[in-house]
Formats: C-alpha cells, structure tokens, sequence
C-alpha cells in the first residue's frame, strides 16, 4: 500500500460530490477589506456554482451567488434563520466528512510511519478505531435531521491541510489543528443542541468530544516526544501547526473573536493539553481575518450582482408604429 498519498487520492463512492479546495482556504488569506473579499470571491464565482450543482446546496447559490459560502460560514447556527435547517445540514455534513478524513490521517499516521515507537503506532489505531465510530454516529445524526451523505459536496482540505510527511508536524496538524478544530465545533453543536432541545444530538456529540479531547493529547505528547532535544525542530512543528490552524480560522469565523460564528472553545481545548499561550497564539492567528461587518458586507454587494445577472434583461416594447 502506497505511503503518504495526496488529498485527491483518497477513495470515495458514487455518493460524495468532490469540492475544489480553493474555496475552503480562500478566507484564510484575505485582509478586511471588502472590495478584495468581493473581488476574490467574484473570480471563483463559477467554480463554486460547479462545485455544488445538483446538489442540496444549489438552491442556496441560486439564492446567494458564491455570496453563500460566506453566509454559511460566518453566521451562526439559527434554527429561526431563513434556510437555517439547510445550513445545519451542511454543517452537520461537513462534519460527517471531516471525520471521514480524520479516520483517513490517523490511519495514515500508523501506516506512513513505519520506524516510529509502538506506542505511538497503539495510540494512532485506537484514533483510527474511535474515528470510525464518529463516522457512524454522524452519519446518523445526519439521516436523524433528515439529510443524507452525498447531498452537499465534499471538499478534502482537512486532509490536505494537516497532513504532513513528517510525523512531529502529522500530529500537530491532524491531533491538535483537526481535532482542536472538532473540539470548537462540537461543543458549538452541543450548544445549538441544548438550545432547540435535541436530546439525541446532544448526548451523541457529548460523547465524541471527550474522544476529541484524547486524540488531542495524542498530539501534544507525541509533539514534544518527537521533538525532544531539538528546539530548532520544535518550533518548526509549532510553526506548521500556526500554519494549518490559519487555515482552520475560516478567516475569523471560528476564532476567539466576539463576532465570531464558531468561539475557541477554550475551556475543553485547556483539558486536551493546549496551555493558555498556545490558546493565546491561536487566538490572534485566528482572529485576523476579515471582520464580521466586511463579509456581511461583502455577501451583499455579491448576492446584489448575482441577482442582478440572474434577472431577465428587459426588452424594449414594441408599438404598432415601430413594427
């Protein structure tokens, strides 16, 4: 079996719709400006109308224009928000799909690394084993709120993002970016959950974030394991792991930011192993992003555009005397 693939090797059945990653990482890399938000988003407009044709996610770019990515995005879960159980059901997809991936970097992880310690190999297949399970569990709180897998694309960046070929820098990008990412997410859910009174859903990603939480650990011991005795070696896996949390922050959308759609969930990243500097450090990393107010902004001259290219032209009347 092949070593360290490449994001778009990963095998998927006729079911999942591929995304291309562009989209997912563009935020990341944009100033608070609206113009360039605009602009950036106005270039990739007909490779995210493709990306979603046919699927349940079509309806919100004919109603948005690539303005939908950033709603989706930068807004928080309302269960009272216009087309809000769709955004649930994209957000609880892109979780199903994220654990998928999550299962396929700790998997990778045993197998990539043939030379590394057994118990690391041993924490590694209890990850993989436990990712399996999460990828059951989401799977049935997606058909639990009416959706089904396939019916949003798939976008791999995860996986791409995190996995790098060395194993000091794998675990920081899968074990404490990814997992430290599920840990925000899931206790935003948890949230959402508590406040629309789904028991069921609650309990079910309850349980999964204290999996998180361990897989978390994984990666902060297996960090200062590799990396021990070697500083130099240290602070290059600490700036990979700047690096993939960057990309995480969705451009501030999940953050520690007071607008921000999904916080830092700072209390259960302290438990998995994060110190208050690192949550500090990943605070401003993820916070500099363009602003709530310039991506509302933004999302609005979009949809303006889109609509305005969607509408029918007019034609000029015909009269009797111009016939």
């Amino acid at each position: 079996m092949k070593r360290f693939i490449q994001h778009e090797e990963l095998a998927r059945d006729s079911r999942f719709v591929r995304q291309d990653n562009r989209q997912s990482t563009l935020l990341a890399a944009l100033p608070d400006d609206v113009d360039k938000v605009v602009d950036a988003f106005e270039q990739f407009s007909d490779m995210i109308e493709a990306s979603v044709k046919g699927t349940a996610a079509e309806p919100l770019f004919e109603a948005y224009g690539p303005a939908f990515a950033l709603t989706v995005l930068n807004e928080p879960l309302d269960p009272d928000a216009p087309a809000g159980t769709t955004r649930l059901l994209l957000r609880m997809h892109g979780i199903f799909v994220g654990e998928v991936q999550a299962l396929e970097g700790s998997a990778r992880s045993l197998w990539d690394f043939p030379d590394a310690p057994w118990e690391f190999k041993m924490n590694m297949a209890r990850q993989a084993w436990d990712e399996a399970r999460h990828v059951q569990i989401f799977e049935k709180l997606l058909t639990h709120l009416g959706g089904e897998v396939g019916m949003f694309p798939e976008s791999t960046f995860l996986f791409e993002c995190a996995c790098s070929k060395d194993p000091a820098m794998r675990v920081a990008g899968v074990n404490r970016g990814l997992e430290g990412l599920a840990c925000d997410v899931f206790r935003d859910m948890i949230r959402y959950a508590e406040k629309t009174g789904d028991e069921k859903m609650r309990q079910a990603i309850d349980y999964v974030l204290a999996d998180e939480l361990t897989h978390v650990r994984f990666g902060s011991e297996w960090v200062y394991e590799f990396t021990k005795d070697d500083p130099e070696y240290l602070e290059r896996t600490r700036e990979y792991r700047r690096t993939v949390d960057k990309q995480f922050s969705f451009g501030g959308a999940r953050s520690d930011r007071e607008d921000a759609a999904i916080p830092i969930a700072w209390e259960d990243r302290l438990e998995a192993g994060f110190t208050e500097e690192e949550l500090e450090d990943l605070a401003s990393i993820s916070s500099s992003g363009p602003s709530r107010k310039t991506l509302v902004e933004a999302a609005r001259i979009l949809r303006e555009r889109h609509l305005a290219k969607r509408a029918p032209s007019k034609q000029p009347e015909t009269t009797e005397a111009g016939r």
